[in-house]
């Protein structure tokens, strides 16, 4: 692996195309933030403050021929976290999820199941048996993304969690990008993983999946303004006080909407919201549960949000 080290500000450059073998090294996460919002990937940056050579460099390695980097230990941070994956039919995901999680970030892991006619429910059971992290809540039937993380959310703010990250199971949102949101989250109380900031992207989308997502933000943007960029993104970390505060027991969206209104009642609250970019990947497995019924929730729901209670922009 030949690194390319990154030391200061000042020597941020545009970043190179990077070959097979190779990656930047940086020894924080703002220089390696500055990077990714050039446009670097940050599966290709590893951060440590190990003295780093281009040569040898011990922090990571390379899962395959221009794939991400692993770090040799995970990130252990010194809050609780737990990380909430919501799974309705994600067996094929599932075990690969959980076991790329633990290799980038020491948290617990709350799946939270809709009764997946598939036996995602059963092989979570089975992954909480082996792994003392790993927690499952079986829901009876499946009611939408909302009412599941909501359930999720309750659960993680009833033990006592610190840190509450929401993230989809089918590898859309990058399990490496996770030690990045913890880290933000220690002068931010929302931390919002953003494909439409400087640095983020979306990959191997069709084209009417481009035109609903930019369509959907810019729709949301009218009503609510453009404080924030991507009103719709679901790779979130959340610290606890936030979610105490937001009374949860009268979030009512069900679908992809709730995003946004989970974003707009932070903006309420006067939040501390940051966007940190991200590559956003179509799913690795199954099939995407974006439907209509999803997008007409939005079109009626966002304009309700804005004539109950405009929040200072």
């Amino acid at each position: 692996m030949r690194y390319y080290p990154v030391r200061n500000s000042c020597a941020v450059p545009v970043p190179r195309e990077l070959r097979p073998g190779e990656a930047f090294v940086v020894p924080n996460f703002e220089l390696a933030e500055a990077l990714i919002a050039y446009g670097a990937d940050s599966a290709r940056i590893a951060i440590s403050q190990i003295d780093s050579s281009e040569v040898n460099y011990p922090g990571y390695t390379q899962v395959a021929s221009n794939k991400q980097l692993a770090p040799v230990m995970p990130f252990c941070f010194d809050r609780s976290i737990l990380i909430v994956l919501p799974t309705y039919n994600e067996r094929q995901n599932l075990e690969a999820m959980v076991e790329t999680i633990g290799t980038y970030l020491v948290a617990d892991i709350l799946i939270v199941d809709d009764n997946s006619p598939d036996g995602t429910g059963k092989l979570a059971d089975q992954l909480s048996r082996q792994q003392k992290h790993v927690h499952v809540l079986h829901r009876a039937k499946k009611e939408g993304l909302g009412p599941a993380y909501l359930s999720g959310f309750q659960w993680a703010l009833a033990r006592g969690y610190q840190l509450i990250i929401e993230m989809d199971c089918d590898f859309s949102h990058s399990p490496w990008d996770l030690p990045r949101l913890v880290h933000r989250s220690g002068t931010a109380d929302l931390v919002i993983g953003s494909r439409y900031v400087p640095g983020g992207s979306t990959q191997g989308w069709s084209r009417r999946r481009h035109l609903v997502s930019r369509f959907g933000n810019a729709y949301v943007s009218l009503f609510l303004g453009s404080s924030i960029r991507d009103w719709t993104g679901g790779f979130r970390c959340y610290r606890h006080e936030l979610l105490a505060r937001m009374n949860l027991e009268s979030v009512n969206a069900k679908g992809y909407v709730f995003q946004v209104e989970m974003a707009w009642r932070a903006r309420r609250l006067r939040a501390e919201i940051c966007e940190l970019p991200i590559r956003f990947s179509d799913r690795v497995q199954g099939q995407s549960k974006l439907g209509w019924q999803s997008i007409v929730e939005a079109i009626t729901k966002v304009p309700r949000m804005y004539f109950q209670t405009t929040p200072s922009r």
